[in-house]
């Protein structure tokens, strides 16, 4: 289908095309972007990608989609009852389908072809508002995912720190760490599944992806999209990144999106297609996996407890050193001191910059990494001649600093602190 291109005016006020709608209590602000003077036109309601977004964030694709005759309303994500250890995605739908009923009663627009377009996070939240109500005509999908959140994150941390040049210990402290993230309870909507939301829907889909995706893992959402669909068109730009961004790698962001991006929304908007399609699934460097359960002794409150007591233990005998010292002792209470706090450092780091604070990487390993391990070695080394200090004068002020160091081996063990 040729659409013809129409100039996007500016509303004929600044409150023609600004509307609000509401859900739970929360009032949500939004702006139509449409063509002039159009009537009975397909509309379309784009729900926002994970964290913090105003409407200002995807004003560019909407007045693309205008130009092609689409009504699109974009909002104002909300932040009452949002943020990184809380969300719901069926709050966010309900905050969808609010959307798509006010632009369903917009002037010029045909409320029986209003539909939902979702990015990445509103790739799990798009199709659920759909399942909801049979007002959402149709649903286009960007980097959506086909597998639970947890198991997205697992893969994009892991792919982030192996573009670095890392690997081995460090890498497996990144996937331990979110497992513990998950098993605490302040991962949201880790566990969310978004297959049985597809196999519900009956509307046409279409779901797009970049090949070099990093976040998404596009083969195996491709793949399970078109086992799960009923009505599906999906497509696969070989040189677009998560947000179909024109890309050479997946990480960095060219100027403008992927041509033929927007054109294929809108064609597919005016008229979808009868029969489902599916481009060949792009191939991916690795599979995801399913991020594991915890076991006993991985439980948060233990993991939380641990640390805590090392550091009290290699405290205790610098604070309570009287009579002859013991030089184990001192070196026990100083490497496993750093070892302790330069791990809960190099832990905030990680997470909040995704490996990118942690400087040069040399052997697989960033440099702060690397020195915390050698000091891991030595407060292994410390504890072996600290027990035998004990041995030899048995009491209490070696025996914490002792007991801290027995805790220590399989703490560091565990992390990846005395890992390859």
């Amino acid at each position: 289908m040729i659409l013809a291109v129409t100039a996007l005016a500016p509303p004929a006020s600044a409150a023609d095309g600004e509307v609000t709608f509401t859900n739970g209590g929360v009032t949500l602000h939004g702006t139509v972007v449409a063509p002039p003077g159009g009537t009975k036109l397909p509309g379309l309601v784009m729900v926002h990608g994970s964290g913090a977004h105003s409407r200002d964030d995807y004003r560019d694709q909407a007045e693309a989609f205008a130009r092609q005759g689409i009504a699109t309303l974009i909002y104002d994500k909300r932040t009452d009852g949002y943020s990184q250890f809380e969300r719901s995605y069926s709050t966010l739908a309900d905050d969808a389908l609010a959307a798509v009923e006010t632009l369903r009663k917009h002037p010029g627009v045909d409320p029986a072809r209003v539909g939902v377009w979702g990015l990445s996070e509103g790739g799990w939240v798009a199709p659920l508002a759909a399942s909801r109500s049979s007002d959402v005509a149709f649903v286009v999908t960007l980097g959506a995912n086909g597998v639970e959140p947890s198991r997205q994150q697992a893969w994009a941390v892991e792919n982030q720190l192996r573009r670095l040049g890392m690997a081995g210990s460090i890498v497996g402290m990144g996937s331990t760490m979110l497992r513990q993230l998950v098993g605490g309870g302040v991962f949201p909507e880790a566990h969310h599944d978004p297959v049985p939301v597809l196999k519900s829907l009956r509307q046409p889909v279409l779901g797009i992806w970049g090949a070099k995706d990093i976040l998404t893992p596009p083969g195996e959402a491709v793949r399970i999209f078109r086992e799960s669909l009923a009505h599906h068109t999906l497509r696969v730009f070989p040189d677009a990144q998560h947000q179909l961004r024109r890309t050479t790698d997946g990480f960095d962001k060219l100027p403008g999106y992927a041509p033929g991006y927007l054109e294929l929304v809108g064609s597919w908007v005016h008229d979808p297609p009868g029969a489902s399609t599916a481009d060949a699934s792009p191939v991916q460097d690795r599979p995801s996996t399913a991020v594991a359960p915890l076991a006993w002794y991985e439980s948060t409150w233990l993991q939380l407890a641990v640390p805590a007591f090392l550091l009290v233990a290699f405290a205790w005998y610098p604070l309570f050193r009287r009579g002859p010292v013991a030089r184990a002792g001192r070196w026990l209470a100083a490497t496993g001191l750093l070892g302790v706090l330069g791990f809960l450092v190099i832990d905030v780091v990680l997470q909040l910059t995704m490996g990118k604070g942690l400087g040069p990487v040399v052997a697989g390993r960033p440099l702060p990494w690397l020195a915390l391990q050698l000091v891991s070695l030595g407060a292994v080394a410390a504890t072996i001649g600290t027990a035998v200090a004990w041995w030899r004068n048995r009491g209490l002020r070696l025996g914490v600093p002792l007991a801290g160091g027995v805790v220590f081996v399989p703490w560091a063990i565990y992390w990846g602190l005395l890992g390859i």
